[in-house]
């Protein structure tokens, strides 16, 4: 019997439209992926910080950064819990909420003014929007405070509305350097017939591109300069012994750098409401 040819499989529709998204991505996000990178390699020789921000499902990028397999320190995720707990949905700490603290505007400055910054560190700040109060004055008031900023959000979403009047700018006016995301003004991909609205949103895809490979490529600059800090690394690949070690110098020298981000009180028990970029 004849072994009759398989018909090949196409992909199921989102996957085949988040291998376009990524392929965009690649093609466009290049030069600006190495600028980032080449700062963030700055930061972290220079033994500061390169510090995350996002609101909603922008956290998830965070997250994947630091701290899990696969990373070092160097990097400082920080999320607000009001504006990125999104499990309860409705009720207490419910989606409502959340969607209207990440509006309100003034909180972004309350937030920066906990940590102390130094020379060279940088923002990296995500928003698919790109519109909301939160994060666009986050990214507003790091560049003030002397920080390079970089903005992660989609240029097409962004540019279909327009810029929240309370906060008068759209993130990618705040920022040194912007990444885009590549996705639809939608976010969702996939159109189904019967259906007029999309489905399954592309943001989150290339967020999590865009970090690694941040992440990938300030190592390989690290790695050079000899500057490089310890990797969380699973048993299985380095042992046991060893993988218990790299998370406590991880953990030990991620507490070491973000120590000194955050704020002391002064000698008459009160906080500085304002935290420029001090000298090193």
């Amino acid at each position: 019997m004849k072994d009759r040819a398989v018909a090949p499989v196409s992909a199921p529709p989102f996957i085949a439209e988040a291998e376009a998204l990524l392929e965009r991505l690649a093609a466009t996000q290049g030069d600006a992926l190495e600028q980032a990178s080449q700062w963030c390699a700055t930061a972290i020789a220079g033994d500061g910080l390169v510090h995350l921000f996002g609101t909603g499902h922008s956290r998830i990028p965070l997250e994947e950064m630091f701290p899990r397999y696969g990373s070092y320190p160097g990097f400082n995720p920080i999320a607000e819990l009001s504006m990125t707990f999104h499990t309860q949905i409705v009720g207490a700490n419910g989606q409502r909420q959340a969607m209207f603290i990440e509006r309100m505007p003034g909180l972004a400055e309350v937030i920066l003014s906990n940590f102390s910054f130094r020379p060279g560190e940088v923002m990296i700040v995500f928003s698919a929007s790109g519109t909301s109060a939160v994060p666009v004055e986050m990214a507003r008031g790091a560049r003030r405070r002397g920080l390079r900023v970089i903005a992660v959000t989609s240029v097409e979403q962004s540019m279909s509305s327009e810029p929240d009047p309370v906060v008068g700018t759209r993130l990618l006016d705040e920022a040194d350097l912007v990444i885009d995301l590549c996705t639809p003004n939608a976010d969702a991909l996939v159109q189904i017939e019967g259906l007029d609205t999309p489905v399954g949103p592309g943001s989150t895809i290339t967020a999590v591109a865009i970090v690694n490979s941040i992440k990938v490529r300030t190592a390989q600059l690290l790695v050079e300069r000899g500057a490089m800090p310890p990797v969380i690394t699973r048993a299985s690949v380095v042992g046991a012994e060893r993988s218990r070690s790299l998370f406590e110098q991880a953990y030990e020298e991620h507490a070491r750098r973000i120590a000194r981000a955050i704020i002391r009180a002064t000698d008459d028990g009160e906080t500085s409401p304002s935290q420029e970029v001090k000298p090193s």
